[in-house]
């Protein structure tokens, strides 16, 4: 009898420390972080030299015609995205900033911030069709298929012009009360804005043109890019405090600001890989992946160039783009010019393709 019990409690005995051992392997690999964030696999896998005269500002990847559009100062240049030679050209657009495009129209749509204009085009020819006046300094620019409308955030008026995509016709403006950069689209008839002056978000109505919400950016500073993950309704705003603010679109509520590089100007999400992206002056393009909806971890920091600040991302093949130049040094300082800008190299300006 005795014999048995100590057997029984030798089972027991060795179950428990079994079920110890199995705790304390979970613990760690939780302490560890397991499974630790993988490597994204982006990098640079091309350079496109496209030389040519003219800084930059936004460029936008066409995928249903594999075209990227590239605002250049004065004029935009259309690459083809499969064999990396410039297709076509959009001239007169002074003081470019952005493209929008609107298929189902056949038009697209530039956002002109010295003309104070919106030149419209056929996306088809690349012709011009006409242009629309829009407030003071457009520059980023939306097109939000719910309301059928193009939208120019002006920099100097601080407001939102509405254009309608099919007749070309101004509907009406948006006081947006501070200095817009990017906007995004839900689909459902609102649109957000990134106020960099006031650091903060605005929601509007796309159809009523009525101001819902100001948000503030809690932990950003001077947002300026900016994208959407519209079935978690989550906004990415790219702070000039090197964070990325993630906004709850329903609260208002900012649930994360992972770490980015420094000179962000734009951001992208793939709802696919649910990844979103952070493309930096510093030369780096940042990857965060998304966890959860309010858990965000930061996967990893490509190099790409400096002054690549600006990007698109190609949703059906994943692929992103950038552009930057060389620069020379910056001549000496004067009365009159006392922050001299250093003069880019002619024929440097070039498209960096970022993929796996």
């Amino acid at each position: 009898m005795k014999s048995a019990i100590q057997q029984r409690l030798r089972i027991v005995a060795i179950f428990f420390v079994a079920a110890i051992v199995v705790l304390v392997a979970a613990s760690i690999e939780r302490a560890a972080g397991a499974p630790s964030p993988q490597a994204s696999g982006y990098h640079v896998t091309k350079k496109l030299p496209l030389g040519g005269e003219g800084g930059w500002d936004y460029l936008l990847a066409d995928s249903a015609n594999h075209r990227l559009f590239i605002s250049r100062g004065t004029h935009v240049m259309v690459v083809d995205m499969e064999t990396g030679k410039v297709t076509g050209d959009i001239p007169d657009t002074q003081g470019v900033h952005g493209i929008a495009l609107a298929p189902e129209f056949n038009r697209g749509f530039t956002s002109n911030g010295r003309a104070n204009t919106a030149t419209i085009l056929d996306l088809k020819t690349l012709a011009t069709i006409g242009t629309v006046k829009t407030g003071e300094n457009p520059d980023a620019i939306l097109y939000d298929p719910a309301s059928k409308r193009i939208f120019t955030f002006n920099g100097r008026s601080g407001d939102a012009t509405a254009i309608d995509a099919a007749s070309g016709e101004v509907k009406g403006t948006v006081p947006l009360g501070g200095k817009p950069e990017t906007g995004v689209a839900d689909g459902k008839g609102h649109i957000y804005v990134n106020v960099e002056d006031k650091s903060e978000v605005v929601a509007f109505d796309s159809n009523t043109l009525a101001v819902m919400n100001h948000w503030p950016l809690t932990g950003c500073e001077e947002p300026s890019g900016m994208a959407i993950d519209v079935k978690h309704r989550r906004s990415f705003s790219g702070c000039h405090n090197k964070v990325m603010a993630v906004l709850n679109l329903d609260t208002g509520k900012v649930v994360a600001t992972p770490a980015i590089g420094a000179g962000v100007d734009a951001n992208g999400f793939d709802p696919e890989t649910s990844l979103a992206f952070s493309s930096n002056g510093d030369g780096t393009l940042t990857v965060v992946h998304q966890d959860s909806a309010d858990a965000y971890t930061v996967v990893e920091n490509v190099s790409t160039q400096p002054r690549a600040r600006t990007m698109t991302l190609d949703l059906k093949t994943h692929i992103i783009y950038t552009v930057t130049a060389e620069f020379g040094a910056a001549p000496a300082a004067t009365k009159e010019n006392p922050r001299p800008r250093p003069a880019m190299v002619p024929n440097s300006f070039t498209v960096l393709v970022v993929s796996k």
